[in-house]
């Protein structure tokens, strides 16, 4: 599921968040604590279907199951499935349901559920796309049972399976909307139940447990292994300062913060009752985005030029992030993952190469062309990136200008893809899960075929040609020496650019545990336990 943290969660903070001072919290307590999760998210809940919004994968994954999920070391395993086979000739995959798995509404799950689910699923998720243009047929073969026949094989079906967007299993009738309709029931058959009689938009959104839902064996693993839940209910609280989710995190009013300030490190640190802890591990990756359809960055030298000029660790400094939490990035496929790689990277220098840049710049026939950057003003860490950026490509001459806005503003105009005049944009800045860097078939940031590609719309065929290779091979070996390849070209064409890697450590008090370790901005609720339960 970042994924990216800014599509996933942050978009919420777009919908409007509400102050929730800790007396109101002392106000809801109940002799039920001892047995409920409170919970401080980063950002609102602004959508409630995986499929039609990233920004609904947390959410989901509390709400909806699904059929494999990935573990810590970034392999599918079986999740709704309890087995699955390969025919001979490697085209048609059948797979089988477990036992004791049903909707909130008591109705069992059927393969046609699954059928619709993934047919929907489909026309949104890259791997998906790329598994529908070799599928002869998706069928149920009886109610536990159901196949995917291909025209040729595809070795990277389980993965994409596993793949950027949740394939939440919803009940066929859900599933048969368009991708492009959001579904709103919230009727899944995941691990909690969503009390929609309890939800507060802008402030809080309950979830309780699951009663029925039957757990796999294995123990958790990531994604992967049993989803046991050891709470009663869970509690989102929306706290969009963070001095008062402070204040109610010592107070013991919510048990953790998804997301704490940098300054309050110190302090949670030396407060007996809490930690911080690092679940993500992986971390993310902030990244700019250029709009290369319009000048100055429709010429390639132009993005050369800032891939030049970027400073990686001045960058995420100025940004506010923790020395002692950020990295540099130099690979496409961040550097968490088994396809990370060195190719094609002498570009890279401490402290950039301005000099560089401002040549590279003169031979993309630069003519003083404003630079607009997007600079999302409720997500600090990027809105300073995007002062730093400016500041620094002024000093080469460049004429740089901010657009400051929240971040739904953000999202609405980096799908303009005009010219600043008209409404369009120049840079963009957003973060994405490292680890999700290691799949270049779901992940939408590795696109590169022009207008159907991510934000910025990059165009390589050649590169378009390798990565289409990727579901192809069938070993770790040919997908790490095609991963140098992409490399290879991507540093060229530049469709991204990285700015660094951070990690953020969550807060907790010490009397909840159990919480389980994923290589993701989105967090299970599975497993966790406070003390006192």
């Amino acid at each position: 599921m970042t994924v990216s943290r800014r599509n996933l969660i942050k978009a919420g903070m777009a919908a409007g968040t509400a102050f929730i001072m800790p007396s109101i919290l002392r106000a809801q307590t109940s002799p039920d604590d001892a047995r409920t999760v409170r919970w401080v998210p980063d950002g609102n809940v602004i959508a409630f279907d995986p499929i039609f919004s990233l920004s609904a994968a947390q959410h989901a994954l509390a709400v909806f199951d699904t059929l494999f999920g990935l573990d810590s070391k970034g392999i599918p395993q079986p999740q709704m499935v309890e087995k699955w086979g390969l025919s001979d000739d490697k085209k048609t995959y059948t797979f089988q349901l477990r036992e004791g798995l049903t909707f909130h509404d008591g109705s069992p799950v059927t393969a046609a559920d699954c059928v619709a689910s993934i047919r929907r699923w489909c026309q949104v998720d890259a791997g998906g796309k790329l598994i529908m243009a070799r599928t002869k047929d998706i069928s149920k073969a009886d109610d536990k049972t159901f196949t995917i026949t291909l025209t040729k094989p595809f070795p990277f079906l389980i993965t994409s399976l596993a793949g950027q967007y949740y394939l939440a299993i919803m009940r066929e009738k859900d599933a048969s909307r368009p991708a492009t309709e959001q579904v709103i029931s919230n009727i899944g058959s995941g691990p909690f139940k969503f009390n929609e009689a309890l939800a507060k938009p802008g402030a809080s959104f309950t979830y309780d447990r699951n009663e029925q839902y039957v757990p796999r064996q294995e123990p958790p693993d990531g994604f992967a292994g049993g989803k046991v839940v050891n709470v009663d209910r869970a509690v989102w609280h929306i706290i969009s300062d963070q001095q008062t989710a402070f204040a109610a995190l010592q107070a013991g009013e919510v048990d953790f913060i998804q997301l704490p300030a940098q300054v309050l490190y110190p302090m949670i640190e030396s407060d007996p009752n809490l930690e911080l802890e690092l679940i993500n591990k992986a971390g993310a990756d902030m990244y700019l985005r250029m709009n290369c359809l319009q000048k100055p960055f429709n010429n390639v030298k132009a993005r050369q030029a800032m891939l030049h000029l970027i400073d990686q660790e001045a960058t995420m400094l100025a940004a506010g992030f923790d020395p002692k939490y950020i990295r540099p990035v130099t690979s496409i496929f961040g550097n968490s993952t088994p396809y990370s790689n060195e190719e094609n990277t002498e570009w890279y220098k401490k402290g950039g190469d301005p000099e560089r840049a401002k040549h590279l710049f003169q031979e993309a026939g630069y003519a003083g062309e404003t630079v607009l950057i997007l600079q999302p003003t409720d997500w600090p860490q990027a809105s300073n990136a995007a002062q730093y950026l400016a500041n620094t490509l002024r000093k080469i001459g460049v004429s740089a200008e901010l657009a400051p806005s929240d971040w739904g503003g953000v999202e609405k105009r980096s799908s303009n893809k005009g010219p600043v005049k008209d409404g369009g944009w120049s840079v963009y800045i957003s973060d994405w899960s490292d680890s999700k860097l290691g799949n270049p078939i779901s992940t939408p940031l590795f696109l590169a075929n022009g207008e159907d590609a991510f934000i910025g719309w990059p165009k390589n065929d050649e590169y378009e040609a390798l990565r289409a290779k990727w579901g192809e091979v069938e070993t770790l070996e040919e997908r790490q020496a095609l991963a140098r390849e992409m490399q290879r070209l991507a540093w060229d064409f530049v469709g991204t650019i990285m700015l660094g890697q951070s990690l953020a450590p969550i807060a907790r008090r010490k009397s909840l545990n159990g919480l389980v370790h994923v290589p993701s901005v989105v967090y299970p609720m599975w497993n966790m336990q406070k003390a006192s339960a």
